[in-house]
């Protein structure tokens, strides 16, 4: 409740006073806010402002049945609350029951009787829920046929993976004990479960690609974006246990260095902003180039959206002759890194080197060179810091590789070592398999005859291949189909392939996609999809942060926002009735950024219970007017 005043002649003063109203704001079947008035007060003018304040606490307080264990008696409102009470009870414009003793507002309470039963986080909860309702969440299921509490369990589960991103019997407890999550959507507590969570997973997973239809059209729609450059790659994640009976788990080549897991492959399509397209789940020895066919054909008929002339950008593992080719037969333009290096290459008169700095206050050249192999736009690509980590990297291997070399040599003179000439060449030949980036830059010669042992092992560096290899170190080239294009715009445009990586860093470490304990493969494949709908949350929330200039990690804003905890305290007033209250802390200064930011209100469980600013400024104004007047 809250008093809405507007500005009449008052007959018995003879000048413009505030009519005062006590109205309630409330949301329609069509998510409209209308007033509905409760009372008509009428001309106060013995009353100000912030008594009128101390007045419609005091009202709204009788009306949910609640004290306030702040809102101390009073003997000059406390009469204008009663009448004004029993008015509203006469008149029945609220569903409350008559109390005959409800004359005065009994507030007191004995300060032993205080207790804090619970004390919950709320703060990234509500950015969470915030932000789903920006998406328009709630209204997609609806139009879907689920029902009010599906969705309710649908905005816990996810708004629960972001913010606490553990198993469903962990995440289970975590709402049971320490969350409020419930409170938001209005879910009921008592009801959580994690067969309830599983069984919400797989049901969210049926609709996958409605959803991602949906939050792609509505994050393009909130940010307007165009998607005018979409992304390609894709990453891998494993499972612990042997998935013996699963047909995705294979083992592949783990970018987690966990040869010993089965793996399973997740393709994302995803824009600048970070925002995914479409996702794809593969097996798990999916190669990375053979990934781009399957998602090129789904991706023009998925995605809304998508402009007719969009440009695809990717990385060299999936960047294959035959995939540029595909990428332009279907209407698209590509930006890709060159699979092998280019060598013989020219640069014409008049190509100017650039030179420019990157986020990282790196300096890197860039210039366009021709190649008789290569029709397309080349750019070559000359970085410092590139150059020190092929440097040390190469030096790390040659090291190794010597050591194995070296092993091998020795045994020849050792007792029990092995000297047999063709055993020598197969350990040889194991050693250039196990280093094969830096033993090409190496001549070995086993001497002896095939049958007999080796006498000698003689190994040195190729010159010439190992100088050019040094003075091509921390060079690579981007290709692209872009014709008028300048060197600096072919630079930024594959730069945006950064954003894919900041996608997959989000997942594995902010939303905690590795590892996979699930049993069943579409188990597996609904956790993942959890997740990729927690990352929309957690990028809807990031973008809006980083417009502002605030450029913290998922994890850092978890925390800071729960700093803010919502408090449930019981206390006994002078009546020896027992009052309860639920009320948040403030947020913290750096919260209030955050909510500032997000353009959200600062506390998650407020009514509105004030008399507006502007209605005192505009009551002001018409006292000045009419004593001007």
């Amino acid at each position: 409740m809250y008093f809405k005043a507007t500005f009449r002649n008052h007959p018995e003063l003879g000048s413009i006073c505030p009519y005062y109203r006590l109205v309630e704001s409330y949301r329609n079947i069509e998510d409209r806010i209308c007033h509905k008035t409760i009372l008509n007060i009428g001309f106060v003018p013995e009353l100000k402002p912030e008594q009128l304040n101390v007045i419609q606490k005091k009202l709204t307080q009788l009306a949910s049945g609640n004290g306030d264990l702040f809102l101390e008696e009073d003997a000059i409102l406390d009469p204008y609350v009663a009448r004004f009470w029993n008015q509203i009870l006469a008149n029945k414009t609220i569903d409350v029951e008559a109390k005959p003793k409800a004359t005065t507002v009994k507030t007191w309470v004995d300060l032993e009787s205080i207790k804090h039963t619970q004390v919950r986080e709320v703060g990234a909860e509500y950015i969470g829920y915030q932000t789903l309702n920006k998406l328009h969440l709630n209204n997609f299921l609806d139009t879907l046929g689920w029902d009010e509490e599906k969705i309710q369990l649908t905005y816990t589960q996810i708004i629960s993976r972001a913010v606490y991103p553990f198993s469903e019997y962990k995440t289970t407890r975590w709402i049971q004990e320490n969350s409020a999550v419930c409170e938001l959507s209005g879910y009921p507590l008592e009801k959580i479960t994690k067969d309830k969570l599983y069984k919400n997973a797989l049901d969210l997973y049926e609709i996958k690609d409605e959803l991602e239809q949906h939050f792609s059209k509505k994050t393009n729609e909130l940010f307007d974006i165009q998607d005018k450059i979409i992304l390609f790659d894709l990453t891998n994640t494993y499972f612990e246990g042997r998935k013996d009976k699963s047909e995705i788990a294979k083992f592949g080549r783990s970018k987690e260095k966990r040869s010993d897991a089965k793996l399973i492959v997740l393709a994302m399509v995803v824009n600048p902003e970070g925002f995914p397209k479409y996702t794809q789940i593969l097996e798990g020895n999916t190669a990375d180039s053979a990934s781009l066919p399957n998602m090129i054909d789904k991706l023009r008929l998925k995605t809304a959206n998508l402009t007719a002339k969009a440009l695809v950008v990717l990385d060299a593992g999936i960047a294959t002759d035959e995939n540029l080719k595909l990428i332009q037969a279907k209407g698209y333009d590509f930006v890709c890194v060159s699979r092998s290096k280019i060598k013989d290459y020219r640069i014409k008169d008049g190509e100017v080197l650039h030179r420019i700095k990157t986020q990282n206050k790196e300096e890197i050249s860039l210039q366009r060179v021709h190649s008789a192999a290569q029709t397309d736009y080349v750019l070559r690509v000359k970085s410092p810091g590139k150059k020190l980590k092929e440097d040390a990297m190469k030096k790390q291997f040659e090291e190794r590789f010597e050591e194995e070399i070296e092993k091998i040599k020795s045994s020849l003179t050792k007792k029990k070592g092995v000297k047999k000439y063709d055993k020598v060449n197969q350990r040889i030949g194991r050693a250039i398999q196990k280093y094969p980036s830096v033993s090409k830059y190496y001549q070995i010669t086993a001497i002896g005859n095939s049958g007999e042992n080796a006498t000698n092992l003689i190994y040195q560096k190729k010159e010439i291949q190992d100088k050019e290899a040094q003075e091509n170190a921390g060079t690579y080239f981007i290709r692209t189909s872009l014709g008028a294009s300048d060197e600096q715009t072919v630079w930024k445009i594959y730069n945006t392939i950064r954003e894919i990586e900041s996608t997959f860093r989000c997942l594995k470490t902010d939303i905690d996609l590795r590892p996979i304990y699930h049993k069943t493969d579409n188990a597996s494949m609904a956790h993942l999809h959890l997740a990729i709908l927690a990352y929309w949350l957690v990028n809807t929330v990031r973008h809006q942060l980083k417009s502002q200039k605030i450029n913290c990690e998922w994890r850092e804003i978890v925390r800071i926002a729960n700093t803010q905890k919502v408090v449930y305290s019981t206390a006994k007033n002078k009546t020896d009735e027992m009052i309860e209250i639920k009320k948040c802390s403030e947020p913290s200064n750096k919260l209030k950024e955050i909510y500032t930011s997000l353009k959200i209100k600062k506390q998650p469980f407020t009514k509105k219970s004030v008399v507006h600013k502007l209605e005192i400024k505009n009551y002001q104004y018409a006292l000045n007017k009419g004593s001007s007047a």
